[in-house]
């Protein structure tokens, strides 16, 4: 059997060993990154409030992962969020997103009703690579999303 001069351990042990090491990050890069933003025309209506993002299978609709932050008031993005590895390229997403705006009551940090806080859906595009997805404030196409994140 022959061995390593550098350690004294056989080559197979070695690359054992290495594996070892390397598989966390051939996990870590099993899917693609999203980045969600939103883009300045969150500002004027939302700026200083939560928005709170969750990417779904859109096939199971189970959640993947959520994300939350906060909106600008005067920068663009209005907000950036960041998932790393969440999409895989044989996959179908959405991302459901809303924002604490609390309009004529609701309840700080839940999520409330369409018309007290603004709800959106969003349908991605099946991607082999990184993707930055932008939206616009529509408030006339809302869609339910709270029971996403209960």
């Amino acid at each position: 059997m022959t061995t390593s001069t550098l350690t004294g351990k056989t080559p197979l042990r070695c690359m054992l060993f290495s594996l070892l090491f390397a598989a966390p990050l051939i996990m870590a890069n099993d899917g693609h990154d999203l980045t969600f933003e939103g883009d300045g025309t969150f500002n004027g209506a939302h700026g200083g409030q939560e928005v709170h993002a969750a990417v779904v299978d859109a096939g199971t609709g189970d959640v993947i992962a959520t994300k939350s932050g906060t909106v600008s008031a005067d920068e663009a993005p209005a907000f950036s969020l960041d998932f790393p590895g969440v999409l895989k390229g044989d996959g179908s997403y959405e991302v459901h997103y809303w924002i604490d705006s609390n309009f004529g009551g609701g309840s700080e940090g839940a999520c409330d009703p369409k018309g007290t806080d603004h709800q959106w859906s969003v349908s991605l595009e099946a991607t082999s690579e990184a993707l930055t997805h932008e939206e616009t404030h529509r408030p006339a196409e809302q869609t339910d999303v709270c029971a996403t994140f209960e």
